[in-house]
């Protein structure tokens, strides 16, 4: 049985409470810059983890099973500005009444998305996007949904939405591809289980994406950074005049582009999967292309491949670790985000990190803005919660566990890879950092080895500096206490981003914490 159509949102059920309205986004700033410090009630000094309160046990998996049957999964499109990742977002969103092929004639039976956008809505989408003199855009404004998204025809902000299959529930976090707003691709990443990355075969696109310092590049080297190892690369616009499916032009981008994901980390046998479709056309997106319109690609739709891809094992009886991404008012305080690891269940007595605050949870509220009693890793929900003020919460700050809360610290020894700086770094560099959804300003306060990438060895002296390709082990102290974990304890909470200028220009992970206890 084909699952309903989702309504975007959906309004609570009528005996649950209701659904806290998300807030309207703020228009993104161009420069980046670390958010202000949170309140000083809310910033105390970092210390080792704070003394466990009471809390109920987490739920076991057979009750989770039994709440979800239908694994959820956050996929993250990337790639430089004007690929198509919003039209083929919106592609996916449209519900399958537009389609003329009815379910039944499906080269793949029962294989069919339940999205958020049914046939009266993409209508008046394109009835407007015509009458803007913005013909071809329609499917993107699912996605693109402020003024400012439609007049430009550019995303400047990570959208989110929800569609369903047969097998998954998903989410779809449409990365922005303009270099000024790489931030906002950051915390998108952040919250994925894999990625699609989008490529324009459209002559002279395809090169200017990748080739031409485009973000292309720095899209997929953050993508890996913050551990998404699944890749999709989709070559889209494949319907295009100047491309015409032409299997040349699709190995030319494919040939380009591997050597690249190779050296900055990508299995391409295990973790890469390539695929020609038209997110404008809807070739090979919700089904098997058509060997009229293609005759030498034979592999699964992008649907049915996201569908049978592999995630990596959640941890679902870890310690809760949610980050918060956003905060705001609506009959309490309300907070969003992606559990990274545990469950939590209407009820909890958690805690808030970094200011140690004890809460609990009135209400859990899932994608569609249904109330739900539970929520299990990999799930996007808002919370509503009892025991804080919206103020005294930062996004950065994470609800965890209160008998295994999460480390907050202000100094910390990593690893550190530099990928692209003009100049030498060296001990008093600053630069800005992205981890899970913190952004903070930092100090390298010391150099401590330099690791040789041939052997892995460490030098006995500290270096005096660190240059584009070379790995170091040095010491980070940040603006304010930060909610991070080793990398080996958790790699979602263990890695970061360091931006400085507008660039990327180091990625690093995590390997001992300093509290104030340390000597």
């Amino acid at each position: 049985m084909m699952p309903a159509a989702v309504a975007a949102p959906a309004p609570a059920p009528a005996a649950a409470a209701p659904a806290p309205a998300a807030p309207k986004p703020a228009a993104p700033k161009p420069a980046e810059a670390a958010p202000k410090a949170a309140p000083k009630k809310a910033e105390p000094a970092p210390a080792a983890a704070p003394a466990p309160v009471e809390e109920e046990e987490p739920m076991d998996q057979e009750t989770l099973t039994e709440f979800f049957g239908k694994e959820h999964v956050n996929v993250i499109f990337i790639g430089h500005v004007d690929a198509g990742k919003s039209t083929m977002g919106g592609r996916i969103l449209t519900g399958t009444c537009i389609y003329t092929i009815s379910t039944t004639t499906m080269t793949i039976p029962n294989r069919e998305a339940s999205g958020m956008i049914d046939k009266r809505t993409l209508e008046k989408y394109e009835k407007d996007a015509k009458e803007a003199g913005r013909d071809s855009w329609y499917l993107s404004w699912a996605l693109d949904t402020n003024a400012e998204e439609r007049a430009k025809g550019k995303t400047v902000e990570c959208g989110r939405a929800y569609f369903e299959t047969d097998v998954r529930r998903y989410t779809i976090l449409d990365a922005p591809g303009h270099k000024t707003y790489v931030p906002s691709m950051i915390g998108g990443a952040a919250q994925a289980d894999c990625a699609v990355l989008v490529i324009s075969a459209r002559k002279g696109e395809f090169e200017t994406g990748f080739e031409n310092g485009g973000q292309t590049r720095e899209h997929a080297q953050l993508a890996k950074s913050n551990g998404v190892n699944k890749l999709v690369v989709v070559i889209n616009k494949m319907d295009d005049p100047t491309v015409q499916w032409a299997k040349e032009r699709y190995d030319e981008c494919v040939n380009k582009l591997s050597p690249f994901l190779k050296a900055n980390g990508f299995n391409l046998k295990q973790d890469v999967t390539f695929m020609p479709v038209s997110g404008y056309t809807g070739a090979n997106i919700k089904k098997a292309i058509d060997p009229k319109d293609c005759d030498w690609y034979s592999g699964p739709s992008l649907l049915d491949f996201l569908d049978q891809l592999k995630i990596a094992d959640r941890k679902l009886g870890a310690p809760l670790r949610m980050p918060i991404s956003e905060k705001y008012k609506d009959m309490g305080t309300v907070v969003v985000g992606k559990i990274e690891a545990g469950s939590i269940k209407k009820g909890a007595q958690i805690l808030m990190m970094p200011n140690s605050v004890k809460v609990e949870v009135q209400a859990i509220f899932n994608e569609i803005e249904e109330e739900v009693p539970v929520a299990a890793v990999g799930d996007n929900v808002r919370l509503r919660l009892r025991g804080i003020e919206e103020e005294d919460i930062m996004v950065g700050f994470i609800l965890c566990s209160a008998k295994n809360p999460v480390h907050s610290v202000s100094k910390f020894e990593a690893q550190l890879g530099i990928l692209d700086h003009k100049n030498i770094i060296c001990a008093g560099y600053t630069a800005v950092l992205h981890i899970h959804n913190a952004i903070e300003e930092i100090t390298l306060s010391a150099m401590i080895h330099l690791i040789d990438k041939k052997t892995g060895r460490k030098s006995k002296r500290p270096p005096q500096f660190l240059k584009k390709g070379q790995q170091g082990i040095v010491m980070i102290e940040t603006s304010g206490p930060l909610c991070v974990e080793t990398f080996a304890d958790s790699a979602r909470l263990g890695r970061f981003t360091l931006r400085d200028e507008g660039k990327t220009i180091a990625i690093g992970k995590i390997t001992k914490l300093h509290f104030n206890s340390d000597v």
